[in-house]
């Protein structure tokens, strides 16, 4: 599957069959998350690879109970360090680009997820400090997104919508 065709057909995936993927696969999706850009080549960037039961569940109850976080056969748990990105950037790395740094890492790791026939999940409403408490990060790693990741039990029949192009561009 090429770039763009992963890019038209990544949908979000909340019903996971029961079989996981296994490490070498997810190593692949992560290695795809490393090469995201990232300001100055910092890499301020962080994963967890949660697939211990007891830890999902404390992942989904801190994402408002979504249940898909707690069935997923696997969870990525995708954190900044914002000192990273302050050390040379002072607030402008610490409150910006850190995090967009992690999503730019979050999006590629979806993207090879999804060209190697996988399913995931962006999911961001969660409260932070239950995410840092359940991975055991270390102070000041900061939780910016858990992907809930694995085989989809079915495949999508439609694409979500989007707005058309002129309403959300500008050209000057």
């Amino acid at each position: 599957m090429d770039l763009l065709e992963a890019i038209d057909k990544r949908t979000c995936t909340r019903s996971f069959s029961t079989r996981a993927p296994d490490e070498g696969l997810v190593k692949v999706v992560l290695a795809a998350a490393v090469r995201a850009p990232s300001a100055g080549n910092l890499q301020p960037w962080h994963f967890y690879v949660v697939r211990d039961e007891a830890v999902k569940v404390k992942l989904s109850a801190a994402a408002l109970s979504q249940r898909h976080v707690a069935e997923a056969p696997v969870v990525i748990v995708v954190c900044a360090d914002p000192e990273t990105s302050a050390r040379r950037y002072g607030g402008r790395g610490r409150e910006l680009y850190c995090i967009q740094d992690a999503a730019a890492a979050t999006e590629n790791l979806l993207l090879a997820a999804g060209a190697l026939g996988l399913g995931g999940c962006w999911v961001g409403a969660f409260d932070e400090k239950e995410v840092a408490c359940a991975v055991e990060a270390p102070k000041g790693r900061r939780p910016l997104a858990l992907v809930a990741l694995g085989y989809p039990a079915r495949q999508r029949s439609s694409r979500t919508p989007r707005l058309p192009l002129e309403d959300v561009t500008s050209f000057i």
